[in-house]
């Protein structure tokens, strides 16, 4: 995974980097790993919710005042439906009083991970594709389920709970513990202090990715917690 520099939550940039998912160390104990898709039966990706800053130094060195929309999305987002003016404002350490990102653009600095997924599907010509991702934000599914045969969402698991799942050693229990939004426009006209207002991604077999929806081996979960926290 190839992931660009960008500023960290304490503004300082990052490296280029490239890393290996610990998931494909990990598949070794449970799969023979080949190195090419013509050798595979099926191929699994490990990869990342978009990782965005909403900050750019740059930005307000430029005359801007800094803010970038953050971006649940992979491709690059401009921000058309944003409050051209923000509801918070006035920090002492700034002159002004208005934080809108209207108009401005951002991208995920692991953008190539929706690159990964769309290239592991062409190479694989109708062989499985399963894609496991590890969610520290809501994300945009809209770019990435139509590569997928199957998704996996965890919230920062070990890889040898994800590679349970995938062999059928274990059997998936978990639901989403929010919605994940159907695009960036359903973000950005959401109400701030109202709590499920956002339109859901709802994928090729119809399923909506709401809060308290979640799948296990035999469909869509129907349990006590549904019935008590599911969306109605």
């Amino acid at each position: 995974r190839h992931i660009r520099p960008y500023r960290n939550f304490i503004s300082i940039l990052t490296d280029d980097s490239v890393v290996t998912p610990p998931g494909k160390k990990a598949a070794a104990e449970w799969f023979e790993v080949v190195e090419t898709a013509e050798e595979a039966d099926a191929a699994i990706c490990f990869i990342e919710s978009p990782i965005s800053v909403g900050y750019s130094p740059e930005d307000r060195a430029a005359g801007g005042n800094g803010y970038l929309p953050v971006t649940l999305q992979y491709r690059p987002y401009t921000a058309k439906k944003a409050r051209e003016e923000s509801l918070a404002g006035g920090d002492p350490l700034e002159d002004f009083t208005n934080r809108s990102y209207f108009g401005k653009t951002n991208t995920a600095a692991n953008e190539e991970d929706l690159d990964l997924v769309i290239r592991t599907k062409e190479q694989m010509k109708g062989k499985p594709v399963i894609v496991s991702v590890t969610v520290k934000n809501p994300l945009v599914f809209r770019e990435l389920e139509p590569y997928a045969d199957a998704i996996l969402v965890e919230f920062g698991v070990s890889p040898d709970a994800v590679l349970e799942v995938i062999t059928g050693k274990y059997e998936p229990t978990g639901l989403l513990p929010l919605q994940m939004p159907a695009d960036m426009d359903t973000v950005e006209e959401q109400d701030e202090d109202r709590a499920f207002d956002m339109r859901v991604y709802i994928d090729s077999e119809g399923h909506a990715y709401d809060f308290a929806y979640g799948m296990n081996y035999s469909g869509v979960i129907s349990d006590e917690r549904t019935k008590e926290y599911g969306r109605k």
